[in-house]
């Protein structure tokens, strides 16, 4: 069964058929991302630590169209201002942008609460 996944960009929306399913492993994969970038910002105060680089963490998906996200974490100081590059795609048309990693989160939870 496949809905539609609307991800809210900067400058507008699309939309895609979604699985539930497909969704839950998308935010699984939200979900790491936030953790690299907690991790990255729990240095006690006072002591200096040397990060080790976090590999990228990417997403795809192939059902009616191919989705896929990719975050660098090294790059965002927080969750809150962290990006995300989202790729959506099919034999006709092709779509890049960046959109905030939060507001992707959102998207995704609430597209997941309508089945739970």
């Amino acid at each position: 069964m496949t809905s539609q996944l609307v991800f809210n960009l900067a400058s507008g929306s699309v939309s895609c058929g979604f699985t539930p399913t497909a969704a839950k492993e998308l935010q699984a994969k939200l979900q790491e991302i936030v953790n690299a970038l907690k991790a990255k910002t729990a240095n006690t105060p006072g002591t200096v630590v040397k990060a080790k680089p976090t590999p990228a963490i990417e997403y795809q998906y192939t059902g009616d169209v191919f989705l896929e996200i990719y975050c660098n974490p090294n790059i965002w100081a927080s969750v809150f201002v962290a990006k995300i590059s989202i790729t959506l795609r099919d034999d006709r048309i092709r779509l890049s942008s960046e959109a905030e990693l939060t507001r992707i989160i959102e998207d995704v939870d609430r597209f997941v609460s309508q089945f739970d």
